[in-house]
């Protein structure tokens, strides 16, 4: 399906691995030029040169911590022109309220919530001053179905479910759209590593790590290029009634009923 995005111009926070590269290939296959952000420059240089051999379109990679202050402005400054926003940095570590210190709230919520609060921030004024834009936040499933265990990333996802709601609600007044992505449980490294260790720890081997992911939806995690290419989909005008709204992707998890 061409979904009309050649050529535009699209900006993925945490783009070299996982959900964000994904995105970045299904934008780079539409025919979006794309710029990466994360704090890896050799990530970075592997991701841009698999796009750019795949796809044949521009690729610009920028290594920047979302977490510091400024972040944000250096990139609205030196990318005026993005159509696409794809806020996608950031991994909030989980624990009780007990178990996270407030050091690690802290810096966890510098990278993701602040990191995309300032990322709306600033591409959001740019874009209304060109009459055109989208921004697309990959959240995650923990902020509708929260969870004690988890309780830094339930709260900080909650909140930028608000964000996302709040400001997509405001966007068509300046031809904008802002929508938002909730991921359930996805195949990327980091949830392998720890696939890996629950098998170490209750099976004895750790390469039987696909046998943890029995009891999830169709017995498997979700791919990230599932994500992807939804980001891609929800950028498009093939989308473009679609604002303030918030996808779940989690295999059905969140509606799911447990009988008492």
């Amino acid at each position: 399906m061409d979904l009309g995005l050649r050529g535009r111009r699209a900006l993925i926070t945490g783009g070299s691995k996982g959900i964000g590269l994904a995105a970045a290939e299904a934008l780079a296959g539409e025919g979006c030029d794309v710029v990466l952000v994360s704090r890896t420059a050799p990530e970075l240089e592997a991701a841009q040169a698999k796009l750019r051999a795949a796809h044949q379109v521009r690729v610009v990679v920028r290594a920047i911590d979302m977490a510091v202050s400024g972040g944000a402005e250096t990139l609205a400054r030196e990318f005026p022109d993005i159509d696409i926003l794809v806020n996608n940095a950031g991994a909030i570590p989980g624990g009780t309220i007990e178990e996270v210190d407030e050091p690690r709230w802290r810096a966890a919520w510098d990278l993701k919530v602040f990191g995309y609060t300032d990322m709306c921030r600033r591409f959001y004024a740019a874009m209304r001053a060109r009459g055109r834009g989208v921004i697309v936040n990959v959240i995650g499933a923990a902020g509708e179905s929260p969870d004690a265990a988890y309780i830094a990333g339930s709260a900080g996802n909650a909140a930028l479910m608000a964000l996302t709601r709040a400001l997509g609600g405001a966007a068509p007044a300046d031809n904008l759209r802002v929508v938002g992505i909730n991921p359930g449980p996805i195949l990327t490294d980091r949830l392998e590593t720890l696939l890996r260790r629950r098998a170490l720890e209750t099976l004895g081997d750790a390469e039987r790590w696909p046998e943890t992911m029995k009891d999830m939806p169709f017995g498997r995690a979700g791919h990230a290029r599932e994500i992807g290419a939804l980001v891609a989909f929800l950028a498009s005008d093939l989308s473009g009634y679609t604002t303030g709204t918030i996808v779940t992707v989690d295999g059905g998890m969140a509606s799911k009923r447990k009988a008492f």
